[in-house]
């Protein structure tokens, strides 16, 4: 069982193109270090850029799935011991259970499952 990597893509408020090239790079570290799970941390909207950059991150998640690069992927609202998502990946990923935002209906961040 591999481990998580927890990697902030808004330290310095990017572009959302910027931001996604920080999730392409993640991704491939990720899986390079064989990480099982990455935590992105993206932000939620309050400075006006973070809202875009996570839409357009989980945009961008969205198609990285449907191409087969990623096995799915937690928006942080949806990260609860109550998603059917969250339980499938605590089988992948046991540090997940210990999270800390776990249950916290955080939509500025994003797990994925590599």
């Amino acid at each position: 069982m591999g481990h998580l990597r927890e990697v902030n893509i808004k330290y310095d408020m990017p572009s959302a193109d910027l931001a996604v090239r920080r999730t392409t790079f993640a991704i491939q570290n990720g899986k390079a270090l064989g990480a099982a799970a990455l935590k992105l941390i993206h932000g939620y909207g309050s400075s006006g850029k973070g809202g875009r950059i996570r839409v357009e991150v989980r945009a961008y998640l969205q198609r990285q799935k449907s191409r087969g690069l990623i096995r799915d992927f937690i928006p942080g609202e949806r990260f609860s011991i109550f998603d059917e998502a969250t339980r499938q990946a605590f089988l992948r990923c046991d540090d997940l259970r210990r999270d800390s935002d776990l249950d916290g209906s955080n939509n500025g961040i994003t797990i994925v499952l590599l």
